[in-house]
């Protein structure tokens, strides 16, 4: 991430200091954010993924108004606690918004900060996911509002009917990208076909991810696209089943935190007296498992399916409700992998940290997304700075 950040200053203060303070701002925002962050000129200003201006101490004002015409809306004031920079920084708000300009100031903690950077640059890099067919039947509780998702996160949700899949497979090579793999030769084979035909889709509308209606898949071309979203997790493009779009928002976001979207998960057992659900799905992101078999389809018992073993860890556990305006986030801990028949192919015992009652009471339906390591409070954070 590319961060330019443009400095104003008074010339009532004394430059050495003021530079100082600007340095060990920027230098630990640099760190937390794991970003690139330097200090440009005016031209050069709009040449990253996001450009702050640099309120770095009161009086500024003026210098402020000067500049107004060359600098772009919104106006993302940077401010630290000292040297009258916020006062100046209030005043300056206060003036756009007088003269209905968008605008904000960006003030607190490395923190508050970080989260708030993240969520600005997550909204103004426009993202383009297909829908291939729609959501599944059962998913009653998992359609969205397009407009929503575009307003919210600027996701642009592209329909793309299954047809023109089932088009692009029949004239499909079956070249193997997972080199290795020992199992059924023809299931192997029709798997690739489809990755092959899924990354041919993706490449014609640009897309920065996709979720597809796959259970449609078994009785046409005799196949599941479980090992294809578990590749294409693998490699950052983010990929649902089931046509499950709240869970493709809640793994995109999940991918832009933390370079990894998530498994996505069937909760199957809930133990209350023990805070303990068990999460069971075909499919798993193969950069989540250092050790996988492969399996057929559990409901259907055809094509290639992931069988996957998660490490014994602390996991985060978040979902998005269907209006995209409220989710569930909760820390929690992988107590084992489990290998009954009566699952799909994936199994874990989560110990959740929150109240498990939220699934029997309220649940966001009912796939949810596990990713390693407790990120409860960066969700949060990053979730109040897209939705405030």
């Amino acid at each position: 991430m590319k961060i330019n950040v443009f400095p104003i200053v008074s010339s009532l203060h004394e430059a050495s200091y003021i530079n100082e303070e600007t340095k060990k701002l920027l230098d630990e925002l640099e760190v937390s954010l794991n970003a690139n962050i330097e200090i440009v000129s005016l031209d050069k200003l709009y040449d990253g993924d996001l450009a702050l201006i640099l309120i770095q101490s009161g009086g500024s004002e003026q210098n402020f108004l000067a500049n107004l015409a060359k600098f772009k809306e919104p106006y993302y004031l940077l401010t630290y606690g000292t040297n009258n920079s916020l006062a100046a920084s209030l005043e300056i708000l206060s003036y756009l918004k007088d003269n209905n300009l968008k605008g904000e100031v960006l003030h607190g903690s490395v923190s508050y900060l970080t989260s708030k950077i993240k969520g600005l640059t997550f909204k103004l890099k426009p993202k383009k996911l297909g829908v291939i067919g729609k959501p599944s039947d059962w998913l009653i509780a998992s359609n969205v509002d397009y407009k929503d998702a575009k307003e919210i996160y600027n996701i642009n949700l592209i329909d793309i009917a299954m047809d023109e899949v089932l088009s692009v497979y029949n004239k499909a090579s079956s070249k193997e990208v997972i080199p290795n793999l020992s199992f059924d030769h023809k299931s192997l084979h029709d798997s690739f076909k489809l990755l092959n035909t899924l990354s041919q889709i993706k490449d014609k509308y640009l897309l920065d991810g996709l979720t597809i209606r796959c259970f449609d898949l078994l009785g046409t071309i005799k196949t599941t696209a479980c090992l294809s979203l578990a590749y294409f997790n693998s490699l950052g493009i983010t990929s649902t089943c089931e046509g499950d779009i709240p869970s493709l928002v809640t793994m995109e976001i999940c991918n832009y935190l933390f370079s990894n979207p998530g498994f996505q998960a069937n909760p199957s057992q809930i133990d209350s007296d023990n805070n303990t659900i068990i999460f069971a799905h075909c499919t798993l992101p193969l950069n989540m498992t250092n050790s996988y078999t492969l399996d057929t389809h559990y409901e259907s018992g055809i094509g290639v399916a992931i069988r996957g073993k998660l490490k014994e860890d602390k996991v985060t556990i978040f979902k998005l409700s269907r209006d995209l305006k409220h989710y569930f986030v909760s820390s929690g801990k992988i107590l084992e992998n489990l290998n009954e028949d009566n699952l799909c192919r994936t199994q874990i015992k989560v110990k959740i940290d929150h109240d498990i009652n939220y699934f029997l009471t309220r649940p966001y339906g009912n796939h949810h997304i596990i990713i390693y390591g407790d990120h409860e409070k960066e969700i949060n954070d990053f979730m109040k700075s897209i939705l405030e």
